[in-house]
């Protein structure tokens, strides 16, 4: 099996415009989205995105989460405060989301790295390196102080 897989954070709101959620937070995100760029009627996206992501291979989910909490750690507090903002002033499209997405047997994917035939140790084909994740306190205190989700997607 080949897994490819990446987290991001997405703070949106189809009233305030990515560039402005940066301006807020004092950091440039990785990835933007602008309501309505793909269709106009209905708008999709249905809203505006400021993104921080990880798709750094090699890495299980819980390392990849680990890179975005580092890159946004000294600006946690505003990041949650405008969470906040954006989903008390949009209830329907905004405040703060992080997403894992995980595509099993992507074409682009990681294959399951098995032990060399020597090796002393067997590890068993479908124990695939990626598989299995945790979410640890810091995560969990962030998602709580921005009152965010958490949407974890897999795909096959």
């Amino acid at each position: 099996m080949r897994i490819r897989q990446y987290v991001y954070l997405a703070l949106t709101s189809s009233k305030v415009s990515a560039v402005q959620i940066g301006r807020r937070i004092g950091l440039e995100p990785d990835e933007v989205g602008v309501l309505g760029s793909r269709r106009a009627d209905p708008p999709r996206p249905p809203r505006h995105s400021w993104k921080l992501v990880c798709r750094e291979p090699g890495l299980r989910v819980d390392e990849q989460i680990g890179q975005v909490l580092e890159r946004l750690r000294p600006h946690r507090d505003t990041i949650a405060e405008l969470a906040r903002e954006l989903r008390r002033d949009d209830p329907t499209h905004g405040g703060g989301r992080f997403f894992v997405v995980r595509n099993f047997d992507h074409e682009d994917g990681e294959e399951e790295l098995l032990s060399p035939p020597d090796a002393e140790l067997q590890r068993l084909p479908g124990q695939h390196q990626l598989l299995g994740f945790d979410l640890d306190a810091e995560l969990m205190a962030f998602l709580v102080d921005a009152e965010a989700d958490l949407d974890v997607d897999e795909y096959g």
